[in-house]
C-alpha cells in the first residue's frame, strides 16, 4: 500500500512468530493487491476478520486449526491491513466479490468452508448468498447486520490524541466493544489494535447497523452455524432475538454461546472457539 508501512512492522513479537509460520499470497483487489496468509495443509478453511482488523484477529486460532488438518487461509480483507481497497464501494457488499474471486484463484472452483468474524461474518454471508457454489459450510462469529442495533457504542476517538495517549484509548475501546474480561484486554490485544485500526480505509461502513444479514440468511443454501460470546457487548441484552434472527437460515444448525466471552470471542475464548469451530465444520458436509 502506498504511503503506509507494512503491517508486520508494527506487530508485537507474538504475532510475528505466528506470521513467520505462514505462506503469503496475493490476488488482484481493486486499487492493488489483496494479501492472504496461509497455515497448514488439508481441507481449506477461509477465515475472515472483523472491521478495523487484519488476519491478526485470528492470531489465537490459525495454528490450532492448521494442526487439526485444515489449510487455513486468512486474507487482510480489502481496505484493511495490507490489502488495497475494493473497487466501487466502501462496505461489505464491495468486499465480498473480491474475496470470492481471490478464493477461486488460490483454491480453485471447489466450494470451501468459511468462518467470518463480525464484519467478516457479514462479508461471508453475502458471499454465500451471491455465490452459493463457492461456500460449502458457513460459521458466523459475532456477525452484525441483524437489525438489532442501530447505533454504535461510544468509543474513544484516538486519531486526534498525541501518540503517547493512543494506546490507552485503544485499551479502553477494546474493553468497551471487543473483550469482556478485564484481563483479556492484554498487551498483545492492545498492540494488535494499535497496528490494525490506522490501516482501516473503509470509513463509510454502515451496513452493520442495518438488517442486511437478517434479510440475507433466508437465502442461504449452505449449512450455517454461529458462535457468539455470551457477554458480547453488542448482543448480550438481546440474545433471544439474536437466536430468532440467526435461525432463519434454511440449513441452520446451532448457535453456540460461549460463556464469559465478549465480541472478539475467538481471541478471548480461543480454546473453546477452536474446539467448537472444528466440531461444527466436521458435523455436516452435505
Amino acid at each position: 500500500m502506498t504511503g503506509i508501512p507494512a503491517l508486520e512492522t508494527e506487530l508485537p513479537p507474538e504475532a510475528l512468530r505466528v506470521l513467520a509460520l505462514a505462506t503469503r499470497s496475493t490476488t488482484a483487489g481493486g486499487e492493488g493487491d489483496v494479501v492472504w496468509h496461509g497455515w497448514g495443509r488439508g481441507d481449506p478453511l477461509v477465515l475472515l476478520h472483523g472491521g478495523s482488523g487484519s488476519w491478526t484477529h485470528w492470531i489465537r486460532n490459525v495454528e490450532a486449526l492448521a494442526a487439526a488438518g485444515r489449510h487455513v487461509l486468512v486474507p487482510d480483507l480489502p481496505g484493511f491491513g495490507d490489502s488495497a481497497r475494493p473497487p466501487g464501494g466502501q462496505d461489505a457488499d464491495a468486499v465480498a466479490p473480491v474475496v470470492v474471486e481471490g478464493i477461486r484463484r488460490l483454491l480453485g472452483d471447489a466450494p470451501v468452508d468459511v468462518a467470518g468474524f463480525s464484519f467478516g461474518g457479514l462479508v461471508a454471508a453475502l458471499m454465500a448468498a451471491s455465490h452459493p457454489q463457492r461456500v460449502r459450510r458457513l460459521v458466523l462469529l459475532g456477525a452484525p447486520g441483524l437489525g438489532l442495533r442501530d447505533k454504535r457504542l461510544p468509543l474513544t476517538s484516538w486519531r486526534t490524541l498525541p501518540p503517547d495517549q493512543r494506546a490507552a484509548a485503544h485499551r479502553g475501546n477494546l474493553a468497551m466493544l471487543m473483550l469482556h474480561k478485564p484481563e483479556s484486554v492484554d498487551d498483545v490485544a492492545v498492540a494488535l489494535q494499535s497496528a490494525n485500526v490506522p490501516r482501516d480505509r473503509m470509513h463509510r461502513r454502515r451496513l452493520a447497523l442495518t438488517d442486511i444479514l437478517a434479510r440475507t440468511l433466508p437465502a442461504l443454501s449452505c449449512p450455517m452455524d454461529a458462535i457468539y460470546g455470551e457477554r458480547d457487548a453488542l448482543y448480550c441484552d438481546v440474545l433471544p432475538a439474536l437466536r430468532a434472527k440467526i435461525s432463519t437460515a434454511p440449513r441452520f444448525g446451532e448457535l453456540v454461546l460461549v460463556p464469559g466471552a465478549g465480541h472478539w470471542v475467538q481471541y478471548e475464548a480461543a480454546e473453546s472457539v477452536n474446539r467448537e469451530l472444528l466440531r461444527l465444520l466436521g458435523s455436516r458436509i452435505s
